[in-house]
């Protein structure tokens, strides 16, 4: 049973196409890192897996469970409400910002959507946010407001919020991207524990050397396309695409 399956996913803004037949397939437990130059797409099609953009034709499968089916924007498909959240409750995301809130403690954050969404009892929540607080590292922080913590922290905050929920797919857009360098290697750091304890995982990234480390497949963006898909060992040793033989030359 694949985890996410994208068939010739396309995304318009207006008259701009952002997503040109994007074909992606992730099976469980698999960390699938996508790479690319600015302006790829890479970050619209994380966002079209999960809803927060709209695609305009295509089709998105999460665990064997039709979410959209889209013909000129029109999703074929009629999900209720309930069905369509279910389905989108699988998935966790972080995003480039923390987006926490200011006036709520480290717990309070962790704990407001599995309370407030999943409707789990205060107690039970309290329980599973400490013990991600400190999966993170974080367990002496707590009870201190976001502003009080470093952006690393923050982001470590962020990841356990997602974990929260109890996802079976987790999504990174540069969850790196916001943080000073010397900030970078601890949210890796607890990304890579993820991936090791076989959490299936797409990662939006410009870390050449976490995707090379932990991916299994790595995609390469270019211009709203898959331009190539392969093992990091085949895409940082020998690409085939005259495009990432020309990015991993900039980057690396």
């Amino acid at each position: 049973m694949s985890m996410i399956k994208a068939e010739n996913v396309c995304k318009n803004f207006g008259d701009l196409e952002v997503l040109k037949d994007v074909n992606l397939t992730v099976e469980p437990g698999e960390v699938v890192c996508i790479i690319g130059p600015s302006g790829a797409g890479k970050s619209t099609f994380l966002r079209s897996l999960n809803h927060l953009e709209k695609i305009t034709g295509g089709k998105i499968t999460i665990e064997e469970k039709p979410l959209d089916d889209r013909i000129n924007g029109v999703n074929q498909i009629k999900l209720s409400s309930k069905e369509r959240t279910d389905i989108l409750l699988k998935m966790g995301m972080v995003f480039q910002r923390f987006n926490l809130f200011p006036h709520k403690t480290v717990l309070e954050n962790v704990m407001i959507a599995p309370v407030h969404v999943k409707k789990i009892d205060t107690d039970k929540a309290k329980k599973i946010a400490v013990d991600l607080i400190k999966r993170v590292g974080l367990a002496d922080k707590q009870d201190v407001y976001p502003s009080k913590l470093s952006g690393g922290q923050q982001q470590r905050v962020a990841i356990a919020r997602a974990l929260a929920m109890q996802p079976e797919i987790m999504l990174f857009d540069e969850p790196t991207s916001a943080l000073d360098p010397e900030l970078v290697g601890e949210v890796l750091n607890v990304m890579k524990q993820l991936a090791e304890e076989g959490m299936t995982m797409i990662v939006v990234t410009h870390e050449m050397g976490f995707a090379r480390e932990v991916a299994d497949r790595v995609v390469f963006m270019y211009d709203g396309r898959v331009a190539e898909i392969g093992t990091p060992a085949e895409i940082f040793t020998n690409p085939k695409n005259e495009r990432t033989r020309q990015f991993l030359q900039s980057v690396l």
